[in-house]
């Protein structure tokens, strides 16, 4: 099985560098350009399944990459955007010091009280990821967020961490993962 990994496309919230989480913001006119050039550099590859997270950013780039009708999407509240709480809407240069820190260096700083921690995020995603690999999918196309495809990045890349951190995604940059038995490989990473 492939599992082609995206985040969705650009938002009005990250053009003005806001703390997105969970409030549900459409793409912008940038981020359907982006998911469109996406799609073009994943050519004609014929998706069994588009998973995306419920927001609705998720779910617009899903459609246009996957080139599928919404209603088609299967949406997994598994792989949603980390919830930030209270710093949701901020600008990333004004949360709180706890945040900054949290968001820059997980692997040091614990989550702020209310803000999603990065155990809870792992052992979600790897709930959703383990169920996926029991399907009978040649390839499946996930769009998410840029935060969760860290602990998913993690578990295909057999990080120890349980994530990769850094570098962060970019809008629409995929990772394409090969699940063999339970054995994963990252087979190539388009930008």
């Amino acid at each position: 099985m492939k599992i082609y990994v995206t985040r969705h496309g650009q938002t009005d919230y990250n053009k003005k560098e806001l703390m997105q989480g969970r409030i549900d913001i459409p793409l912008n006119e940038t981020g359907m350009e982006q998911a469109r050039a996406t799609k073009a550099k994943v050519g004609d590859v014929k998706f069994d399944a588009v998973y995306a997270s419920p927001l609705i950013r998720a779910v617009q780039t899903a459609s246009i990459i996957g080139d599928i009708d919404t209603s088609n999407i299967i949406t997994d509240e598994r792989i949603i955007e980390a919830d930030f709480g209270k710093y949701d809407g901020v600008n990333y240069y004004k949360v709180a010091l706890p945040m900054t820190a949290y968001w820059t260096l997980p692997e040091i700083f614990p989550a702020p009280s209310g803000v999603e921690t990065i155990k809870e995020m792992v052992d979600r995603t790897k709930s959703f990821l383990t169920e996926l690999e029991q399907k009978d999918y040649e390839n499946v196309l996930v769009v998410c967020h840029g935060g969760i495809i860290r602990p998913i990045r993690g578990y295909f890349e057999n990080a120890k961490r349980g994530y990769i951190w850094r570098p962060r995604p970019k809008n629409c940059e995929i990772f394409v993962y090969e699940s063999n038995n339970g054995k994963h490989s990252l087979v190539q990473d388009i930008l």
